[in-house]
């Protein structure tokens, strides 16, 4: 019987000490748990990572979420951190034609690629997967900023290929883009979510156009660019009403036994992050 207790104790003692970088919670703020965020996300078309650029515990989670997806079905690989005029360069390093000395200068890396997106990349090399550049070049982006979505109809025919489809469509009434123009209070910011339109617009074409016929195309992007099912979601469904879409968004938390009110319905499944966890820069 002491033994017994003894046991028990232990147990318990173990219980409580147990510690965990973070927590998965529903739209509707329900625990969960990372098997559960899998077999969803395996039985979809395409998922939405949104992740804090800065998060270790994220970064990590992001490669093993696409680790144990492609244990269940085929997988493509995809993200805002390339650029689609960079295509042919990351094309060339996942065939081993060039190094990643000649990836580092032919293509515009972020600068915490090395630590963060790197061992995604690798990863995809070594399992011959393909990874796609979705997102706009910045400069067109910073373009539209300045002077709106019209002048990309002044590009050549060449530059347009590496965007969505033009004239991009755009609706000002929805609140991601309405609260980042009424933050912005009207100061010179018109153009502002336009230029993030165009970027979704065109993460979203590039996401379409590399579905796989039968898996799951996984894309890594900031939380911003699917949070509340806007962006990149909102184009997606636009071109394809029937598509499977998982959503996935990362906030941080001092509390991870339950999900804050304003973290709620921000996507299908909401990673809550230790705020202590260091971040990567």
């Amino acid at each position: 019987m002491r033994l017994l207790f003894v046991c028990l104790w232990s147990t318990c003692l173990l219980i409580a000490q147990e510690k965990s970088p973070y927590a998965v919670f529903t739209k509707t703020g329900q625990k969960t748990t990372y098997a559960k965020l899998l077999r969803q996300a395996a039985k979809s078309e395409v998922v939405l990572f949104g992740e804090y650029h800065d998060n270790s515990v994220v970064h990590w989670l992001e490669l093993e979420l696409a680790k144990d997806i492609a244990t269940k079905t085929s997988l493509t690989l995809g993200a805002e951190m390339f650029e689609a005029d960079n295509q042919l360069q990351l094309n060339a390093y996942l065939a081993n034609k060039i190094t990643q000395k000649e990836l580092d200068s032919t293509a515009r890396l972020w600068p915490n690629y090395k630590t963060d997106y790197k061992p995604l990349v690798d990863w995809a090399k070594e399992k011959s997967l393909p990874f796609i550049a979705t997102n706009v070049p910045r400069k067109y982006a910073s373009l539209v900023y300045k002077k709106g979505l019209e002048v990309l109809l002044e590009l050549t025919e060449q530059e347009k290929t590496w965007m969505a489809p033009l004239p991009i469509f755009y609706d000002a009434n929805l609140p991601g883009y309405a609260n980042m123009l009424a933050e912005m209070g009207g100061h010179g910011g018109e153009n502002l979510p336009k230029a993030q339109a165009i970027k979704d617009a065109t993460m979203a074409h590039f996401i379409a156009k590399r579905l796989p016929e039968k898996g799951v195309f996984l894309h890594y992007n900031g939380s911003y660019h699917s949070d509340n099912f806007e962006g990149i979601g909102f184009y997606l469904k636009r071109a394809l009403p029937e598509l499977k879409i998982i959503t996935i968004s990362t906030v941080t938390q001092a509390d991870l036994n339950a999900l804050a009110p304003e973290n709620l319905s921000k996507a299908d499944f909401i990673l809550v992050i230790d705020e202590d966890v260091v971040k990567t820069y």
